[in-house]
């Protein structure tokens, strides 16, 4: 079901076993936050985030009763799908304890979400629910209603201008209204500009993940180039992360797995690393040879194009790298 569906579902009381994935991080942590009030679960959940995953110690505190005499709330949080018979045996413990609440969020790709969604059947005494990233109209309703909670004084234009820098990132958007909240004045685009931390880098490194996945890049280019990321930074954010993806490349070829300590000097957090290391899978040694060339040769053309040429040549840099891929 999606969000509309799970507001109604919500209003006949909290299911006992639900699966959330999505694009929209805000929403499943909003969710997460309602079950911890609602359940007074606060203290006695148990939260399991990726590594931390253990499926006796879940199944052991599913099983017993409240050590407070209130709720077992399981919150687990992973990018990578625990076994069937795991999930299918926590689902189970959920039904034969009213006590008992098990909420799964699922932070990998939608695609590999849909298989779980069976356990999460209403026959099995589960529900699944997927989330879409808010579009902007949505967003600015979120934030308007947040920025009424906090008593802060901030028209449309300033929230679509502060959307528009946090590259629609509601959490961070959030984050950032109640920091701003303490101004105690109205805030302005000015004080946003002034104040707020663009994620711009952040969404540089989305756009050379998803160039390297070989997904549509376009408008990604356009909404770094909105924020005014220079082509030149993008153009060596590029030659950055080519030249990671090479070293990994190279150091999974001679030891079969990667470890990001030894390969950059500093430990990337686990699922970063495994993502960089499966992109570099993905690339044959020719081909990164020929995006290296490329580079080169783009770097000496962005140099001598004009100012209003420079937007237009990094398009087609960063199209013709993907072609290599």
């Amino acid at each position: 079901m999606y969000q509309r569906e799970f507001e109604q579902r919500l209003k006949q009381g909290l299911p006992h076993a639900v699966l959330l994935y999505g694009e929209d991080g805000y929403m499943l942590d909003h969710y997460v936050d309602l079950y911890k009030s609602q359940l007074d679960a606060k203290e006695s959940m148990l939260s399991l985030y990726h590594d931390e995953y253990d499926f006796d110690q879940a199944k052991a505190y599913l099983s017993q009763s409240s050590l407070f005499g209130g709720t077992n709330l399981l919150l687990i949080r992973n990018d990578k799908k625990i076994p069937k018979k795991e999930i299918d045996t926590l689902i189970e413990l959920t039904t034969k304890n009213s006590d008992n609440y098990l909420l799964y969020l699922y932070e990998g790709s939608v695609s590999n979400a849909k298989s779980l969604q069976s356990s999460f059947s209403e026959k099995k005494g589960g529900i699944w629910v997927r989330f879409f990233e808010a579009n902007v109209r949505d967003g600015i309703a979120i934030l308007q209603q947040k920025a009424q909670e906090l008593s802060l004084d901030i028209d449309h234009y300033a929230l679509t201008h502060l959307m528009t820098l946090l590259n629609n990132n509601l959490a961070l958007c959030v984050k950032e209204l109640e920091k701003l909240a303490i101004l105690d004045k109205k805030v302005e685009s000015a004080d946003i500009d002034r104040l707020v931390y663009s994620t711009a880098p952040l969404a540089t490194e989305q756009l050379l993940i998803d160039l390297f996945a070989k997904k549509p890049v376009v408008d990604t280019i356009s909404k770094l180039l909105d924020l005014g990321e220079d082509p030149f930074l993008i153009l060596r954010s590029t030659q950055f992360f080519v030249q990671q993806i090479f070293l990994f490349h190279a150091y999974i070829r001679i030891h079969g797995q990667p470890n990001s300590k030894e390969i950059l000097g500093y430990q990337l957090p686990k699922h970063i690393e495994q993502q960089k290391a499966q992109l570099a899978l993905k690339v044959k040694t020719g081909a990164l040879l020929k995006i290296y060339e490329h580079l080169i040769t783009s770097e000496l053309q962005l140099k001598k194009g004009g100012s209003i040429d420079r937007e237009s040549l990094l398009y087609g840099i960063l199209v013709k790298l993907q072609s290599y891929l």
